[in-house]
């Protein structure tokens, strides 16, 4: 690793430790020839991921969509930050999971809505509601009797 001060190779690892949730390492290293120290972060490197859109154009992965989508069906919700984040990185891992090069939004949506069920029924409404383009407010009233149903069991 080159020294970012001198620029001379030669440089040491003096201490790693995780970082980021253990999805990258912390690497503090000191230049033998100059003496400064520096960190360095590792982390691996994943295959791009194209996108299927319904129209069939594709476009890049973007980490930040899926998160906006959230945050908008989420919104004045009694839904922490930390539980947005934490059910991002569900659905990202999911799909980096699936080893694919490409895939579809469509599959995205559903995940992001099986996942949804599970965190706050308004606001899977909401993203159900977008996501599935509801065309009437029959198609909304069965949705939202289906979440009814799941949320009191033993009535119908």
């Amino acid at each position: 690793m080159k020294c970012p001060f001198c620029g001379k190779d030669e440089t040491r690892v003096i201490d790693s430790r995780p970082a980021d949730d253990n999805t990258s390492i912390r690497r503090r290293r000191i230049c033998d020839s100059c003496g400064k120290r520096f960190t360095t972060y590792e982390k691996v490197e994943t295959i791009p991921i194209i996108i299927i859109k319904k129209d069939n154009n594709r476009e890049p992965y973007d980490r930040s969509k899926i998160e906006a989508g959230i945050l908008r069906a989420c919104h004045k919700r009694p839904v922490s930050a930390e539980q947005i984040t934490k059910l991002v990185d569900s659905v990202e891992a999911e799909i980096f999971n699936m080893e694919k090069r490409e895939i579809k939004s469509r599959e995205i949506g559903e995940l992001v809505m099986n996942k949804m069920k599970d965190l706050e029924p308004v606001a899977y409404v909401r993203f159900a509601s977008v996501y599935r383009e509801f065309k009437d407010i029959n198609t909304f009233m069965d949705e939202l009797k289906d979440v009814m149903n799941k949320e009191a069991p033993g009535k119908s």
